[in-house]
Formats: structure tokens, sequence, C-alpha cells
């Protein structure tokens, strides 16, 4: 038996209410290159209907190192900095193992 040692992540960024479109255009250009990344299984960025300002990232990551070195990519860190004023509050984020 085989064991799965894929990381699953949520990632949460709340915008501030007059930031929702500039967050969402940040955010939506880390996509593609984040998919690029060696053991980046799937990444998915998601934004609430109910309240515009939540967005949330969906993410598979081959193991919890490849996730770990997302955080020093260059596409993220200029992200990180391109935020800087515009959430509402700290992102959280998740990290899970699948059950089975």
């Amino acid at each position: 038996m085989s064991v799965d040692r894929s990381l699953c992540v949520i990632a949460r960024a709340k915008a501030k209410t007059d930031q929702v479109a500039q967050v969402r255009e940040i955010l939506t250009a880390l996509v593609d290159a984040t998919r690029r990344e060696p053991g980046c299984l799937s990444y998915e960025l998601l934004q609430n209907h109910d309240d515009p300002t939540d967005f949330s990232f969906v993410e598979r990551w081959a193991s919890p190192a490849a996730e770990q070195a997302h955080f020093v990519t260059p596409h993220l860190l200029a992200t990180l900095q391109q935020l800087t004023g515009l959430l509402a509050s700290e992102p959280q984020i998740c990290r899970y193992g699948v059950v089975r």
C-alpha cells in the first residue's frame, strides 16, 4: 500500500472592501506561475460569491517541501509585496493531509 505524501492547502486572503478588484488582479496573476512550479499538483483561486472580499487558494502539492519552496519563489514574494496595505487581515494558511 502506497502512502499519499501530498499536501493539501487552503490559503485565504481577505481584501479591504475598496481594494477587491486590485487584489483579484494581483492574485490571478500568481496562478499560472505557481502551476509551473515543481511539485505543484493543482492550484486554484476562488472568490466567495456571498463575500467578494474573501479569496481562497485551494492547492495540492506533491510534498510539504514543494509547498515550502513556493514561499521563496520570486513570483510569490512579488505578490506579497504588491498586497501590502490591500488586505483587511493577515492571510490564513491551513495545511491538510488526505484521510483514507
